[in-house]
């Protein structure tokens, strides 16, 4: 086990599952941990104060958690300390090059789907009969996967754009990016400069799986000089994967990329909606890339089972379905779901992080039939509604009076049900994908999700 940190005083930037986790693993290692954080935490074991509290200058490292941006004042003063800053997946890294060093990782990255790619890309793997867990933004933090009392031979990383901008050492077997659109800009400032973060990934391999028909991935990887496998749900050139009407075919990874092998089928895939089954093409590339055979993946897709508050059907009656996608936190997540229906009571709202509504609009205003909106940018949907399709229905629905996010009661998200009943007809799919994150009047993406799902129950399944 490394000494590197014995005796090290290092002040932790953020007490939140990164930070402690972090906090833990050095302090195995012998490091004087402490944490600075804006909320006043209790952390068994660790004291936690708020970022005023502290001088750099009495630390020999800084460990940023994720969503800290760099113009943090602790983060400036540091800089111009010269004290070092690490961040918890390089930390990983090191731990897992000293102690584990035939562990192998992957890593994949995109604006929507990293969550079930993952889990996924883990499956399979697992099929393949290996020791696999998903981690990163999703599970397990990477640090504790490489302190886990199971010698792991992947670990396959969801990687998020912040945490891709602290990232310098990690290296990886292969990676993925799915995908590229408006998303976080609020922290990183531009659009370009969350999609340079997304792309970043592909400076720490020699092999990437590629979306074909994401042209942000496309334009943005050209001058990239690894090996590029490209996927897509169009017939597969040599070399690519894809679709042969209702077939996954693999011409990447076969001894001959003349020939072609059969990965799986459509109906191996639940649901085989667009963005699912290209989900999975992009964790069957990740999966042949360390040898899991054609047929191990297959039966890993037949088993498996999206996470819940993504494209969760909650509940079907009367020929309405009723579908929970709160995990859709941004535009390009809303537009694979509303166009995997035809006719659509829309929930949607909450914090856009600097998003663009406009082109989600244009795509799926012949879907939607009523939008049902809510949280503080729900006007920034309204007014792209009102300026493109102005003949679908707006219902803004406002929180009712002594609302907060942790209220007990359910009353707005009922509300927000009693309205979209009234709505709903045969045909219709009634869908929960906001497009926005939730912290403005949820705990999270779930608890949005749960409360939904609690309001259906409620007001639908049993008031029918």
């Amino acid at each position: 086990m490394t000494n590197d940190f014995n005796g090290q005083r290092i002040l932790i930037l953020g007490a939140g599952v990164t930070g402690v986790a972090a906090a833990r693993a050095l302090r195995k290692r012998g490091a004087i941990v402490e944490l600075a954080d804006d909320r006043l935490i209790e952390i068994p074991d660790f004291k936690v104060a708020t970022p005023d509290k502290f001088q750099v200058s009495q630390w020999n490292y800084l460990l940023v958690s994720p969503g800290w941006k760099a113009d943090h004042p602790l983060l400036q003063q540091a800089s111009k300390a010269s004290i070092p800053v690490l961040n918890e997946i390089d930390l990983a890294w090191k731990f897992r090059c000293e102690e584990h060093p035939a562990q192998k990782w992957l890593a994949l990255t995109g604006t929507n789907g990293k969550t079930t790619t993952v889990e996924m890309a883990a499956s399979m793997i697992r099929s393949a009969g290996f020791n696999a867990i998903a981690c990163g933004n999703v599970g397990d933090t990477v640090i504790d996967c490489v302190d886990a009392a199971i010698a792991y031979d992947f670990l396959i990383l969801e990687l998020s754009s912040f945490q891709l901008h602290w990232l310098h050492d990690a290296q990886f077997h292969a990676v993925a990016i799915l995908n590229i659109a408006d998303d976080h800009i609020d922290w990183h400032g531009s659009f370009d400069a969350y999609a340079q973060a997304k792309i970043s990934i592909l400076e720490r391999t020699d092999m990437a799986i590629l979306n074909a028909q994401d042209q942000e991935v496309v334009s943005r990887i050209s001058h990239w000089l690894g090996r590029k496998v490209f996927y897509s749900l169009d017939t597969p050139a040599p070399g690519e994967m894809g679709l042969v009407e209702s077939l996954l075919i693999d011409r990447a990874f076969v001894s001959d990329p003349q020939e072609a092998a059969l990965i799986a089928e459509l109906a191996d895939i639940n649901p085989p909606v667009p963005h699912n089954v290209s989900n999975a093409l992009a964790a069957a590339g990740l999966a042949l890339s360390i040898g899991a055979s054609h047929e191990s993946i297959r039966k890993a897709l037949v088993s498996f089972e999206l996470g819940r508050h993504r494209i969760e059907k909650i509940y079907e009656a009367d020929g309405i379905s009723w579908i929970d996608d709160s995990k859709a936190t941004n535009p390009h997540a809303a537009q694979a779901s509303l166009m995997s229906a035809l006719s659509v009571v829309w929930i949607a709202g909450g914090l856009a992080k600097g998003a663009k509504m406009a082109p989600l609009i244009a795509r799926t205003k012949g879907r939607i039939k009523a939008a049902i909106l809510i949280g503080h940018d729900r006007e920034l949907i309204s007014a792209q509604i009102r300026e493109q399709a102005p003949g679908i229905k707006i219902i803004l629905i406002d929180e009712p009076d002594g609302y907060g996010i942790d209220s007990s009661d359910n009353f707005l998200m009922e509300r927000v049900v009693e309205a979209c009943k009234a709505l709903a007809i045969s045909g219709d799919t009634v869908l929960l994908a906001p497009a926005c994150a939730s912290m403005d009047q949820f705990v999270s993406y779930a608890d949005r999700g749960d409360r939904f799902k609690a309001a259906v129950e409620k007001i639908v399944a049993h008031g029918n």
